[in-house]
């Protein structure tokens, strides 16, 4: 015999006498198993999950399932490749049962996204809101109903349809010449 295969066995005897005092609920033991395979049982999970903080999480979680099952190990000697089994069938049921990625469509998240703007762009903002309120108050009571039921109060159409009892088609129309005349008061103030 070897001195590696001497050491192995030796190693073996070891491992399956710690496991035997852990059956029999010897703390040490426990702890001793624990420090000899908690290195190679977090790099699996690492292997396995992908990510170092799930990798710990999973590999306490083995050794917590293992404690409390040693005493069905009938075979102390096959405690390394127990574990590893253990840490393979709990990271296929992680991995399984996590959340899937939510993915965003790129023209959503552009629509959505908030950008700081700078401070011309705030008061050229506001210089065009009173530009369109000037202009929305420059046009005929029917255009700017029309105009602020929209775009202000944010009516469907078909609100707008039964408010201003008359069919969508002609809302739809409505709104097409109120936005035209107001472009066009919009336009005569900027002259001005």
């Amino acid at each position: 015999m070897t001195t590696a295969e001497l050491l192995e066995d030796t190693t073996q005897e070891s491992v399956a006498d710690l496991v035997r005092s852990a059956q029999m609920g010897d703390h040490s033991a426990m702890e001793a198993l624990y420090t000899r395979f908690q290195n190679h049982i977090l790099s699996i999970a690492y292997k396995r999950m992908g990510n170092w903080d799930e990798a710990q999480e999973l590999s306490q979680d083995v050794f917590i399932q293992a404690f409390r099952r040693i005493d069905q190990l009938q075979t102390p000697e096959a405690f390394g490749g127990w574990l590893r089994q253990i840490v393979h069938r709990m990271a296929i049921n992680r991995l399984t049962r996590r959340p899937k990625p939510n993915s965003v469509d790129q023209e959503v998240l552009e629509a959505t996204a908030s950008y700081d703007d700078e401070p011309i762009e705030a008061v050229l903002s506001t210089e065009r809101s009173v530009h369109v309120r000037s202009g929305l108050e420059r046009l005929g009571e029917l255009d700017r109903q029309t105009l602020v039921a929209f775009y202000l109060d944010g009516q469907s159409l078909i609100q707008m349809s039964q408010a201003f009892d008359a069919p969508v088609g002609t809302i739809k129309r409505r709104l097409h010449v109120a936005r035209k005349r107001l472009a066009k008061e919009c336009e005569e103030l900027l002259s001005v």
